[in-house]
């Protein structure tokens, strides 16, 4: 008999040596979390370096390595890739007694993760926009007390003021409903991704925002790419977020401040009321 306990534990180990990061904490849900509890019945639709291919079977192990997990492959809608939720989730830094939101919560594995984070003190509000993984995300955590699901918009839904966002679906611009929704001292964790016709694809990164005096204190975690999030695509933002991948300086980016009269060298882009902000000017 698949020793999936032993296997989960293993697995939690991995990921967070591909991750790079150190974390006790996340590494433990990992080994806690049943993922084939929260992707449906096997055989799966595993999508790695090669692309999509179909499982070989269904043992569940299948399921605990680095591989992305189709949910809705006709819009390539997945469970994400675990080594990369990972080092997201260390950025975010869940808390016992936080609560934190989660947009784009799928069919609720990474929610259930960000739970057990949370611990019974905490809670969780999981929005996820598709109706139908909406309902599979609302039975697969019933078991989670402190979890509350909602089908509906995430970019516009008014959450109670939250310590963590953590957004599983790629913008070309931060929602301005999630950034005054944080406390103070909250985190914002989020894909800024743009379709950018000139490589065929989308391009972007994981970047983590925190509110302070002046703003909000800005770094990228990773590169990261996202399938899109409903209601924020505009053509504007996505093609000046475009424009800055192309330039480079994602590492560089620093501070998220409002206003438009900042210098041009220091502006990597600019959104409706909002910079982002370079350290220093790119040579």
């Amino acid at each position: 008999m698949t020793d999936l306990a032993a296997i989960r534990r293993d697995y939690a180990r991995r990921m967070q040596a591909i991750a790079g990061v150190s974390s006790p904490r996340i590494e433990a849900a990992y080994a806690t979390v049943p993922r084939e509890d929260f992707v449906g019945k096997g055989p799966w639709t595993l999508l790695g370096a090669a692309g999509y291919r179909a499982s070989d079977d269904v043992d569940p192990a299948q399921l605990y390595q680095d591989v992305l997990v189709a949910l809705l492959p006709e819009k390539r809608i997945n469970n994400g890739q675990p080594s990369g939720h990972f080092a997201w989730l260390a950025a975010a830094d869940p808390r016992p007694g936080d609560h934190a939101v989660h947009i784009g919560a799928g069919t609720g594995y990474y929610t259930a993760i960000l739970a057990e984070l949370v611990g019974p003190e905490g809670r969780v509000t999981a929005i996820e926009y598709d109706a139908g993984l909406a309902a599979r995300a609302t039975q697969n955590l019933a078991r989670y007390p402190n979890v509350t699901v909602i089908h509906g918009d995430g970019v516009t839904y008014p959450f109670d003021p939250a310590d963590v966002v953590y957004v599983s679906a790629g913008a070309p611009r931060p929602a301005d409903n999630w950034l005054e929704r944080l406390k103070p001292g909250g985190r914002l964790v989020m894909p800024l991704t743009a379709i950018d016709t000139s490589i065929g694809g989308a391009a972007g990164g994981m970047f983590r925002f925190e509110p302070d005096d002046d703003g909000y204190a800005v770094r990228l975690v990773s590169p990261a790419a996202f399938i899109g999030c409903e209601g924020l695509a505009d053509a504007a933002s996505n093609a000046a977020l475009a424009a800055a991948l192309r330039s480079g300086g994602a590492s560089r980016v620093c501070r998220l401040a409002r206003g438009h009269d900042w210098p041009e060298e220091l502006t990597w882009v600019r959104w409706p009321g909002w910079t982002l902000l370079l350290d220093a000017p790119l040579s």
